[in-house]
């Protein structure tokens, strides 16, 4: 198998399963409502607004492979449209869903030398350093997701969150 296929089945293995640490973000999100989506806990972000987090670097870099400028500001991937309901939830999920496959397929059809060259410009590294970056910027988010959401349920039962 190819690095870039190997990258490619890495991104797909934390968003739909798979991966060694048996945790994805489809089977996290899989019972999680609109209004879990959106609660508050303490000063941390909603979980609704980590997911649009993780999505809007891949939307990104996926427009990048499909040879469009790269048009992302750090400042922007926390501004998602509000969620209002279970609509909007899916809606996000979806998206989140089609562009994770979207994007695993474009990079398995990246040749093993472009994983080396720059992407986009010197400061960024090379492809490889970014496609690899993204999975690992997946998994640490995921890893929030699952505390806040442990958070939550503890919240609604009314018992106490265990070490």
């Amino acid at each position: 198998m190819s690095l870039a296929k190997q990258i490619a089945k890495h991104l797909r293995e934390v968003h739909f399963g798979g991966n060694w640490t048996s945790v994805n973000l489809k089977d996290t999100l899989s019972d999680v409502n609109w209004r879990q989506a959106t609660s508050q806990v303490y000063s941390f972000n909603t979980i609704a607004t980590l997911v649009y987090h993780i999505n809007y670097y891949i939307s990104a870099v996926s427009k990048v492979l499909e040879g469009k400028a790269l048009n992302a500001k750090d400042a922007y991937s926390f501004e998602h449209a509000p969620i209002t309901s279970q609509e909007d939830w899916e809606e996000l999920l979806n998206k989140t869903w089609t562009d994770a496959e979207n994007f695993a397929s474009l990079i398995e059809r990246l040749a093993e030398a472009s994983l080396w060259e720059n992407f986009i410009d010197p400061k960024y590294g090379a492809y490889y350093r970014n496609l690899q970056g993204i999975i690992e910027h997946c998994h640490y988010h995921l890893g929030q997701i699952v505390l806040i959401k442990k958070i939550i349920l503890a919240q609604a039962d009314e018992i106490p969150v265990r070490n």
